[in-house]
């Protein structure tokens, strides 16, 4: 049995103000931290620019099981 790391259980979710559905995921531990030297660049610049929209177009980030989301 192979055994899932924290990164692939959890997600942070930052959730779109105006569009339902909509919004960014990224691969996190329980804690809500990310790898952030594990993310290609192009997640990166999704991750920074999804911190600078809380508030503006998105939610504050929720830690969520990722098993729940599929």
């Amino acid at each position: 049995m192979i055994e899932s790391t924290a990164s692939e259980q959890h997600q942070l979710c930052f959730r779109s103000l105006f569009h339902s559905g909509r919004g960014y995921a990224f691969p996190c531990d329980p804690k809500g931290q990310v790898d952030l030297d594990g993310m290609s660049e192009r997640a990166r610049n999704n991750y920074f620019y999804a911190r600078a929209m809380v508030g503006r177009e998105l939610s504050p980030p929720a830690v969520e099981n990722a098993a729940l989301l599929h």
